[in-house]
């Protein structure tokens, strides 16, 4: 049996925080929807019978029914082929979701919070749905498989083995217990990260969703039999996301780090994440300096520099800007634990001493 696993396509994400420039949401945007289509063509140039969708395929506080319309007419174009949706905690099977309020194509089944039992000739494929943002008892756990001698497949959306408390809101789950139920593939979604190394698989997102998901995105395509199962992944995403570390200690003015950043070689398939390290020696404003970079691929700059200036040393002089730099140690110190309130100083301290100069 042959099958495409895929989740975590997240659907008309707004793409907040991943650039400094505003057009990037838009080009990400298009490129989810070229990226899904490499799966619809896949299936049909390769006749594969099931696609499993583990959660998260849209994002249910943004899509646009334009953007459901567009998914399901492709669903249409591959009639033969088995698709079920386990809703996640991004597109939950809530009242007015499009899960429960749009006609669907014949051949997707969408699971809802009731774990269901789709039963075939060879394959018995069981489901569950996020009902909510949240989930906290899914019950999964105490599956009993109705026929052993068949191919069972378990399709969701969770978090394995978690250990941080924030995750615990999201269908949380342990391996051994899921391992002991004795199904033959495990479908899971939410984590973004591919982990095909069991039969207990994450395929990850299908396209970077940011610079926290560094490395290759894109589908897992199986071959299952009873106790054998062969996997594959397969990049979809054609673009890559890098951070480049950049080190401004020996650098002293904004022309010249401008410079630097020009001459980097950055390929064109690549979206650059410049963070900016070491001592600074002169104020540093990343929107200015992204105005005057020739390479449209680098997209975000962070700044993690600390300043250049000896306070210490300047506070032990009689002068206006010792005066200044005994102020600026006192109000360092009394807020040393706050990392944005210390920025705020730090910054004031580089405009106070150019302006003193």
């Amino acid at each position: 049996m042959k099958f495409v696993h895929i989740a975590d396509m997240h659907f008309d994400s707004a793409f907040v925080n991943l650039s400094d420039k505003d057009i990037l949401g838009d080009l990400r945007r298009l490129e989810q929807r070229k990226v899904f289509k490499k799966v619809i063509e896949y299936i049909k140039e390769n006749s594969i019978p099931y696609l499993l969708i583990s959660g998260d395929l849209y994002e249910h506080k943004y899509v646009k029914q334009s953007t459901i319309e567009y998914i399901n007419n492709l669903f249409k174009e591959i009639p033969e082929t088995k698709i079920f949706i386990s809703p996640g905690n991004h597109d939950p099977f809530v009242k007015n979701s499009y899960y429960n309020k749009y006609e669907w194509s014949k051949n997707v089944k969408i699971f809802s919070s009731k774990i269901e039992i789709v039963e075939g000739d060879n394959v018995d494929i069981y489901g569950y749905g996020f009902d909510d943002f949240y989930c906290t008892n899914s019950d999964i756990e105490n599956i009993q498989i109705k026929n052993k001698e068949k191919i069972n497949i378990l399709i969701t959306h969770g978090t394995l083995d978690v250990v941080a408390i924030d995750d615990r809101e999201y269908n949380t789950l342990k391996r051994k217990n899921l391992e002991k139920l004795g199904f033959d593939y495990i479908a899971l979604g939410h984590i973004h990260k591919l982990d095909y190394s069991t039969n207990i698989v994450y395929p990850g997102s299908m396209i970077s969703l940011g610079f926290d998901e560094l490395g290759e995105h894109g589908m897992i395509v199986g071959n299952i039999e009873k106790n054998n199962l062969d996997l594959e992944f397969i990049q979809l995403d054609e673009e890559t996301f890098r951070e480049i570390n950049l080190d401004i200690t020996d650098i002293y003015s904004k022309e010249e780090l401008i410079e630097k950043i020009n001459e980097l070689e950055i390929k064109d398939n690549e979206y650059i994440k410049i963070i900016l390290t070491g001592n600074r020696n002169f104020e540093i404003n990343k929107y200015e300096i992204l105005k005057y970079l020739t390479n449209e691929r680098i997209i975000k700059i962070k700044n993690k520099t600390k300043i250049a200036y000896d306070l210490e040393k300047m506070s032990n002089n009689n002068t206006l800007k010792g005066l200044f730099a005994r102020n600026m140690l006192e109000k360092l110190n009394e807020n040393n634990d706050n990392l944005e309130e210390k920025e705020i100083i730090e910054k004031a301290i580089e405009v106070g001493l150019e302006a003193l100069e």
